[in-house]
Formats: structure tokens, C-alpha cells, sequence
């Protein structure tokens, strides 16, 4: 576990992405500075690794994760059975703080990220530590807020090491973005603002 102050510190390099990645592969869960606050992230096909978010963070499965990406494309095959609309108006949002809920009608993400959803959530970041991020491990991964039920979101590296500590694999280095508040929530079919 790197002290919080070194995190604060320290400009992320290739290295550290490289060893975040090869976390993730590795069925881990890390800490990582996103738009607006600190979030845990982990594989999105690895359910022990999922269900350790869950657990740590106290969320009920059924609520289900966002999951981000760094393009459009990794998030892509999503988009191939819906009508073409609905791609058109994600792309109005992305790359940006705008999470997107994507109906998934031939449920290609597992439930254990949909929750009891037929829709995903989703978001094409524009952060780039979290682009850099995604690119290395090759797709899209796990965005949840870095904090426990009911306590507000981390937004301080300091504030991740007290709610989780050693119980994260690893805590990638780097700045919040410029947001003041989590990602919006729209749903693409309704256009409703959920958050």
C-alpha cells in the first residue's frame, strides 16, 4: 500500500498504468482518480473480483456498476443490435462525464455489473489516466465510487486509504478531473436524467 501523500504526489507514469493493468488481470481491485471523485475499479468478467467491490463498498448486487471505457469502440458490440439512434446520441455525450444507460437486450454483460437492469451503465471517459487505463487493459472496466455505503465518495488519496487501506491491490496515482459531482445518468431510450 503506497502512502497517501506519495499518491497525492507522484505524476503517473507508464509504469504505474502497467502495474494497475497487469492488477486487474490478475483478478485484483484498485483505487483510481476519475472526473469528479476516486473510483474502484476491477474486470468486469471476473465475478470474485466484482463481488469484492460489492462487499467492500457494502452494495447490494442488484443496484448493479458503471463500467468505463476509453473509446467508443471498446464498448461497441453493445451498440450492434440497437437501432443506430441510440449510438448517435451516446456520442453526443462521449468522451465526457455522462454516464449512458445502454439497453443490453442479448445480455452481453453479466448481471453481476447489469444488477437486476436490462440496461448497462456506461461511460466513455474523457480522463486521461482513466483512457490510459482502459487502453491497457484492453476494454472497458468497473466504475464505482471509492467509498463505503452512506459516506461520501473519496476525493482525496488520503480519504481512499482510510476507507479501504490495505484491502486494495492497488491505488493508481493522479489528479481528479475538473468535475465537482459524479457523472449524470441519462437514459438513452427515455432521455430521462436519472442523476
Amino acid at each position: 500500500m503506497l502512502d497517501p501523500e506519495l499518491i497525492r504526489s507522484v505524476r503517473p507514469g507508464w509504469w504505474h498504468v502497467h502495474q494497475a493493468t497487469q492488477c486487474l488481470k490478475s483478478g485484483g481491485v484498485i483505487a483510481y482518480p476519475t472526473e469528479a471523485v476516486w473510483g474502484l475499479g476491477c474486470d468486469p468478467w471476473d465475478a470474485e473480483a466484482v463481488d469484492r467491490i460489492l462487499t467492500l463498498k457494502q452494495r447490494p448486487e442488484h443496484k448493479g456498476v458503471i463500467l468505463v471505457a476509453a473509446s467508443i469502440a471498446q464498448v461497441a458490440p453493445l451498440f450492434d443490435p440497437l437501432e443506430p439512434s441510440l449510438r448517435r446520441k451516446a456520442e453526443q455525450y462521449w468522451p465526457g462525464p455522462v454516464t449512458c444507460l445502454v439497453p443490453d437486450p442479448q445480455r452481453q454483460i453479466p448481471e453481476w455489473i447489469r444488477g437486476q437492469h436490462a440496461a448497462v451503465a456506461v461511460r466513455v471517459s474523457a480522463h486521461p489516466l482513466v483512457q490510459r487505463l482502459c487502453l491497457a487493459f484492453g476494454g472497458p472496466i468497473v466504475s464505482t465510487s471509492c467509498n463505503p455505503a452512506g459516506r461520501s465518495p473519496a476525493r482525496r488519496a488520503w480519504q481512499v486509504a482510510r476507507y479501504f487501506g490495505a484491502e486494495l491491490d492497488f491505488t493508481l496515482p493522479g489528479q481528479l478531473g475538473r468535475q465537482r459531482q459524479p457523472s449524470r445518468i441519462i437514459d438513452l431510450v427515455t432521455d430521462r436524467q436519472l442523476r
